[in-house]
């Protein structure tokens, strides 16, 4: 008897705890993203910031995780407002050209007619879709003052939301920082007892895949876009430093940068430099062929001991099922399931 209701106790002891941990994630779930993408901070920072906590012991407390903070804030709004500015300054001229479109229609640009073949049913399509303001009208004419009114609308509720999701991830990064100790001793001791041995292992790996990813994807997609810059202001494209950055970003993301890279060619078609579109192509071609082929299967299949497959797969699942944070998730999710595998095959 005193047995039996010893397993009901266990029983709803256990029904209470999933029943809580559920509704605390259905309460937290808003700020889950946050949280993750704090926890994804954390690992990239955590080589410097143990230096820095060696050198300055003192400052761990306070001083120390404020700044690192601090660094991570400007560092994302500060390019940030820059791009805005220049979005702002550009909105002025951006309503103008599309007044002038819809009552003029849009020439033909210089560089069609220097094309180096028969081209007359370019022409021919030009005039009838966007060369006279009828035509224009029919292809711009969802672009209305209130229509463009309440998509800035919708994209101001949008900013805002995101933007208090970026102050609780650095509100939840200052907080790990502060407390890493301490976190990496609770999370060690719940995984020896959830997972025993292997609990630790499967976190180490997954911590070494969020690095690996890290370097494989961010620092070199920000050396993708320094290189591309430089080919964007020797070719004379149009703000060069902007795309050069937005270039940086989709590089991290495999195949993006190919976008950036093809709108820049446009836009040098616009001006008629045929010449240096096809310059630009190429560079970007090489600069992909290199990272994508050499540099990231190093670093990443390195750090995560993956066949680059694997972590492809990982990065494109990843991004797909959790957006732009599915890029560290998906490969450490995929270094888990594979190390798991590895010693399930050892083990037999």
């Amino acid at each position: 008897m005193i047995e039996g209701a010893g397993t009901a106790q266990r029983v709803l002891r256990i029904g209470l705890v999933v029943a809580l941990a559920l509704l605390g994630l259905w309460v937290a779930l808003p700020f889950v993203p946050a949280l993750l993408w704090a926890v994804v901070l954390a690992i990239a920072v955590a080589p410097v910031y143990g230096r820095a906590e060696a050198r300055w012991p003192a400052g761990k407390t306070v001083w120390l995780p404020l700044l690192f903070t601090a660094a991570i804030g400007l560092a994302v709004l500060i390019p940030l407002g820059l791009g805005i500015v220049r979005a702002a300054q550009e909105a002025h001229d951006l309503a103008a050209w599309l007044a002038s479109a819809r009552a003029h229609g849009i020439p033909e640009p210089a560089w069609a007619a220097g094309l180096p073949f028969p081209h007359r049913a370019l022409d021919d399509w030009w005039v009838a879709n966007l060369g006279t303001a009828e035509a224009a009208q029919r292809q711009l004419g969802h672009l209305t003052d209130p229509e463009m009114i309440a998509r800035s609308r919708a994209i101001g509720g949008h900013a805002v939301r995101k933007a208090v999701v970026f102050a609780f991830t650095l509100l939840a990064f200052f907080f790990m920082l502060r407390h890493q100790d301490d976190i990496a001793r609770q999370a060690r001791r719940a995984g020896d007892r959830l997972f025993g041995p292997a609990g630790e292992r499967i976190g180490e790996q997954m911590i070494r895949s969020v690095r690996g990813t890290i370097d494989g994807l961010v620092l070199v997609g920000i050396g993708e876009g320094v290189v591309m810059a430089i080919g964007y202001i020797a070719s004379g494209v149009p703000h060069p430093v902007l795309l050069g950055a937005a270039t940086a970003v989709a590089a991290m993301i495999p195949f993006g940068a190919a976008v950036l890279i093809g709108l820049a060619a446009l836009m040098l078609l616009g001006q008629g430099a045929v010449g240096w579109a096809i310059a630009i192509v190429a560079l970007g071609a090489a600069v992909i062929f290199i990272a994508d082929h050499f540099v990231r299967p190093v670093l990443i299949g390195g750090a995560t001991r993956l066949p680059f497959l694997w972590v492809l797969i990982g990065i494109l699942g990843g991004v797909e099922a959790f957006g732009l944070l599915g890029l560290f998730i998906g490969p450490a999710v995929m270094a888990a399931l594979i190390l798991l595998w590895r010693e399930l095959v050892a083990n037999g």
